[in-house]
């Protein structure tokens, strides 16, 4: 099957020959024709299998009749993280070339003024996390009554992100009548329950099977020590093991050990970035141009960038720790194997993370081999030890033949015991009369008056 079996129109086709592809992917395949026949569609295909384009091509067609109105966009489309909205905004921007249409881009860690301008002025597409979509919907600026067609894309990464919530809200102020996709890699409880409540009898579509990992990836298991030094000793031993890296994600569960990982990586003579929710906007997108651009051959991050990065070349993944929840390993494995592509993912393990593993191969309903790092002599670098304290014997001093007793330079002050108080005598006048409790040497003069 090719691109003019879907049933796309001619500018759009146009469009998929100048970006060169031949053949649309089992999800666009299958996806395509429904979108176009104004269905909802529930999506479930591996990351990396082309979702994008699935719901960009149809698009794109629809929005060639009509034009948007001020404050109200003609289509809408939800994505969990600013990197995925940014890729899908470059996707509109090359598939949607010859199309003159207003997309905004609506999304955190940016100004905000120039997204409102751009709103006020009517857009065709706002694609947008949830987020900011809710701040620009507060303040008055968008309207969200004329969305003809709505994408939910990364629905499970929304769910693992907390933002289930604000997609119930803002699906609230949709129209009833609209048109929704919702693409998703696994499909746990939650995730179900919203395609029972925002999609009206909708196609189902599943490219492979869900929550699993394209088979062109080769899936390690490495066993490592626990602690923090020899760990990190045996990831740089396992990346000099790799000697068909052309670039490589290593993923880690916290920022903390990200921003460690990409110092001690540097330190020791290897290409690294770091990428992590704390960077600003235009630091992540700088540092995510670098490695697209081979500038930084290893990216370590944490799972901001498990999902949605279309890096189509990764050749390498590495979980420097097994994800805490089985669903992040298929998106972090994900990052590798694209379109077909060979892919290597080894997944460092201590003993402790061993019943995460059991997880993610009951997931996957696959076993995952163990990998023997080789002898460290063997790739030229010799283990480095935590530096501890030199050991100090105390031994005793020989006494002196003739010990001479040195006085103290400040002799202790002999403490003064306090003076004992005694209390005081009552003042007593000899020979006065006791007349109402006064005595004579002071009674007042009134009384003494006859």
């Amino acid at each position: 099957m090719n691109f003019t079996e879907l049933g796309l129109s001619p500018k759009v086709l146009e469009a998929i020959t100048a970006a060169g592809y031949t053949t649309p992917t089992a999800i666009q395949a299958q996806a395509i024709p429904h979108a176009l026949q104004r269905k909802d569609v529930l999506g479930l295909a591996q990351t990396g299998s082309g979702k994008t384009a699935a719901f960009v091509l149809p698009m794109l067609t629809m929005l060639e009749k009509g034009r948007a109105k001020a404050r109200m966009p003609r289509t809408l489309i939800l994505e969990p993280t600013r990197e995925l909205a940014a890729q899908v905004h470059e996707a509109f921007e090359t598939l949607g070339a010859q199309h003159k249409l207003t997309v905004a881009l609506l999304i955190g860690g940016v100004a905000f003024e120039p997204q409102a301008v751009k709103i006020n002025r009517g857009a065709d597409v706002v694609i947008a996390t949830p987020g900011r979509l809710l701040d620009h919907m507060e303040r008055g600026g968008l309207l969200l009554t004329g969305i003809e067609m709505l994408v939910i894309d990364e629905a499970d990464r929304m769910l693992d992100m907390g933002f289930i919530p604000d997609i119930e809200k803002i699906c609230k102020l949709l129209p009833f009548t609209r048109q929704t996709l919702f693409f998703s890699a696994t499909m746990p409880p939650e995730i179900h329950r919203l395609t029972t409540q925002f999609l009206h009898n909708p196609v189902r579509i599943e490219a492979s099977a869900p929550s699993s990992t394209a088979a062109t990836i080769e899936q390690r298991l490495v066993k490592v020590p626990h602690e923090a030094a020899p760990k990190r000793d045996a990831l740089r031993v396992l990346l000099r093991t790799q000697t068909n890296v052309k670039n490589g994600i290593v993923f880690a569960n916290r920022k903390t050990t990200v921003a460690l990982l990409e110092k001690s990586l540097k330190r020791h003579g290897f290409s690294a970035g770091a990428l992590h929710g704390d960077m600003d906007q235009s630091a992540r997108l700088k540092m995510l141009a670098a490695f697209r651009n081979n500038e930084v051959t290893y990216l370590i991050a944490s799972d901001v960038a498990a999902r949605g990065l279309d890096i189509p070349e990764v050749s390498h993944v590495f979980n420097y720790d097994v994800p805490i929840h089985a669903e992040d390993y298929v998106h972090r494995v994900g990052r590798t194997g694209r379109a077909g592509r060979e892919g290597h993912a080894f997944t460092m393990v201590t003993r402790e993370e061993a019943k995460h593993v059991r997880a993610i191969e009951a997931l996957i309903k696959q076993e995952i081999e163990y990998f023997d790092i080789v002898a460290v002599e063997d790739v030229g670098e010799a283990p480095a030890r935590e530096k501890r304290a030199p050991r100090t014997r105390h031994r005793e001093k020989p006494e002196a033949a003739n010990p001479v007793e040195v006085p103290k330079p400040h002799a202790e002050r002999p403490s003064r015991a306090p003076a004992p108080r005694h209390p005081r005598p009552a003042r007593q006048l000899e020979d006065a009369p006791d007349v109402g409790g006064f005595h004579q040497g002071n009674m007042p003069a009134f009384l003494m008056r006859k």
